[in-house]
């Protein structure tokens, strides 16, 4: 599982910060995260291949966080793609980008294809043999959802040493590491934990911004590997936090210790800050394992 950070900050793009954008690696998937102005410029920087992207899931439709996708549909039309494009959004989304391909001449000469979102409930929006995504309600200014993504069991590994020990032929290699017992030639019944290792154990992410401080989000987030959450503002502006239903980077903190995440990643930084340690300084009084996202930071953790 792999995460590279294009954007975290609030609001207006800057000559050195981006808003939100990110790209989420799991388990051969390549998922867009939001997708600010400048998106498509960033995914260009880190050499991330337009072609791998085959769903894009958008928060909620404030401008930082949506404002890149007609540009990023466009580009993708010029350069040829053929292959289906999936936008999990609010409602409201496709009228948006409709309209602008309207005016502007530039229908997508490939599927591409709007799952509208209007639940205030936790739900399930996407799933395949590999992964599943959730949408996380979140509580903001307008509509606005956090993904769950999560990793299904994956398969056994096999015992190469074993499976020749006990004369197991390659033929059967594919359904050792589905979990089959193999039944020899002379009737001995062999075990699949004799010639398995257990599959890594399945990765968890989950993506929250924006929100006000809500505590309701613990239990649908329990146990996640890695959480990134926004951080708006310091407590010193806690009372903007409240006004603007945004989080301070302790109330995020708050949420991850509560909630038993591994790791905990900041981001979605007012711009009014020059000095974004105070926001892991801040976090780190409430819970320990804390990451700052930066324009450009890339998280490995599959090491």
């Amino acid at each position: 599982m792999k995460l590279t950070i294009l954007g975290c900050h609030a609001a207006t793009p800057r000559t050195l910060t981006n808003p939100t954008a990110q790209v989420l690696e799991i388990r051969n998937h390549m998922f867009l995260i939001d997708c600010g102005e400048g998106t498509q410029v960033e995914l260009r920087r880190h050499k991330i291949k337009f072609s791998r992207i085959k769903h894009i899931f958008i928060s909620h439709l404030h401008g930082d966080h949506f404002f890149g996708l007609p540009g990023l549909i466009s580009t993708f039309r010029l350069l040829g793609r053929d292959s289906p494009l999936h936008i999990h959004g609010p409602k409201g989304i496709k009228e948006a980008i409709v309209l602008l391909l309207k005016l502007g001449d530039s229908w997508t000469n490939y599927p591409l294809l709007f799952h509208e979102l209007d639940s205030k409930d936790e739900e399930l929006i996407f799933e395949d043999d590999r992964v599943t995504v959730h949408t996380l309600p979140l509580n903001h200014r307008v509509y606005t959802n956090g993904f769950l993504f999560r990793e299904k069991l994956g398969e056994r590994k096999l015992n190469v040493e074993a499976a020749v020990k006990y004369g197991v032929e390659k033929a059967y290699f594919r359904n050792v590491k589905q979990g089959k017992d193999v039944l020899l030639e002379d009737g001995t019944l062999v075990k699949n934990a004799a010639l398995t290792f257990d599959p890594p154990p399945p990765r968890s992410y989950a993506f929250c911004s924006d929100t006000l401080y809500s505590p309701d989000l613990v239990p649908k987030i329990q146990r996640v590997d890695v959480l990134y959450h926004e951080a708006t503002f310091l407590e010193s502006e806690a009372h903007l936090a409240l006004k603007t239903k945004h989080t301070t980077a302790k109330q995020a903190a708050t949420i991850a210790k509560n909630a038993q995440v591994e790791v905990l990643i900041l981001g979605h930084y007012s711009t009014r800050y020059g000095n974004l340690e105070l926001f892991r300084e801040e976090a780190k009084t409430v819970f320990p394992k804390v990451e700052l996202a930066r324009d450009g930071a890339v998280f490995n953790f599959d090491v």
